[in-house]
């Protein structure tokens, strides 16, 4: 979930913060600031899914090319056509939209390993998915195989969408613009909100996204709508506006789909991964292998920790952020809190040219 954010977003601020990502200069990476530890690389959540995504990659290069086969043939379906020349609507479809993004971004990935030498173990220290992202985070760093993330990610997609159908009741999810003063009072002021709903209403924290503008609530319409009124009245959100979704993302509402995907991950392998990958769950490196399932079970239901994880690698002297996969809106959220940090999204074949100097100088400086 973050592409569907940037309705919150001025119209001017994300012109302006796209036009300073394309104007960004090309930087030696290996001047101070610049070295392997102060490196990250990001993957985008549900949302970032539009008709079109990954076409021109998939005609340009044999590499993106095999991994959108790849989806079609673990899935038994041609989600490539659907991804390329489908209908929005269907696209949107939560069991369609986490595999097509997972697919995207790991054909942008692949295009920069394959034709320019892009090693994660050498150019950075972090990986972290946005959500659905962290599957792709875990398979860049070889962590999980892009079989088992694809089965995996249809299986997330249809879990959700089964525990919508499930629950009788309207649903909705709210971007609100929050402070970061006020970050500390959200949870106990929401949690306050739900207390006093009537039975079968609820709200809850979905994601916290970044440290000057975005945070998520999560549940029953009438919960969320209850909720936004009360952050507005007590001024500790600016403005909220409705998400067009199709479930209540992280939030206990979607604990059936914690628990099928609990079945779902009996059995798949995962391995240590190449580079630290940050979990969303806890804004903090996967510590070990066997921790992986649980976190990504946990993940379903719990608060997605991108504003913490970012600050956690940055903390580290991270100022470099690459970005795989369709939508720059995590580009515009990072852009908007650290205007002088290196950040770069790659997304199209454009931007693959427009900045191909800057991906030779990773190549030769992480040899």
């Amino acid at each position: 979930m973050i592409a569907l954010y940037s309705c919150l977003l001025p119209r001017s601020c994300v012109q302006k913060s796209f036009n300073n990502l394309q104007a960004f200069p090309t930087r030696n990476l290996k001047t101070p600031g610049s070295e392997k530890s102060q490196r990250a690389i990001l993957f985008p959540g549900q949302g970032a899914q539009y008709v079109g995504m990954g076409k021109d990659l998939y005609l340009s290069y044999p590499s993106a090319r095999r991994v959108f086969e790849e989806a079609d043939e673990t899935l038994g379906m041609n989600l490539s056509k659907l991804i390329f020349d489908g209908q929005q609507k269907d696209l949107m479809m939560t069991q369609n939209a986490q595999p097509a993004i997972l697919a995207t971004s790991i054909a942008t990935f692949k295009v920069l390993e394959s034709e320019y030498g892009f090693d994660i173990a050498s150019w950075c220290a972090y990986a972290l998915g946005h959500s659905l992202g962290e599957y792709s985070a875990l398979v860049v760093t070889k962590s999980l195989s892009l079989h088992d993330a694809f089965r995996l990610v249809r299986r997330r997609g249809e879990a959700m969408a089964d525990a919508v159908s499930q629950l009788g009741v309207k649903t909705a999810m709210s971007a609100l613009i929050v402070r970061e003063e006020n970050l500390p009072k959200l949870r106990g002021a929401i949690n306050e909100v739900c207390s006093t709903l009537p039975e079968g209403e609820f709200v809850e924290l979905a994601n916290l996204n970044s440290k000057s503008f975005q945070a998520v609530i999560s549940g029953t319409s009438f919960g969320v709508d209850q909720a936004s009124r009360v952050l507005q009245s007590k001024r500790l959100a600016a403005r909220a506006v409705d998400l067009p979704v199709s479930a209540p993302f992280h939030c206990k509402l979607m604990q059936p789909a914690a628990e099928n995907m609990q079945a779902a991950l009996k059995g798949v392998k995962f391995e240590k991964p190449i580079v630290d990958v940050i979990s969303n769950v806890n804004a903090s490196p996967i510590s070990s292998v066997d921790d992986i399932p649980s976190l990504l079970v946990r993940q379903v239901t719990h608060t997605v920790q991108w504003q913490r994880s970012i600050k956690y690698c940055r903390e580290r002297g991270v100022n470099s952020f690459i970005l795989f996969g369709p939508a720059r809106v995590l580009a515009n959220l990072l852009k908007k809190d650290f205007p002088l940090d290196y950040i770069r999204p790659f997304t199209t074949v454009k931007d693959i040219l427009n900045y191909s100097d800057d991906l030779k100088i990773i190549h030769s400086n992480a040899s």
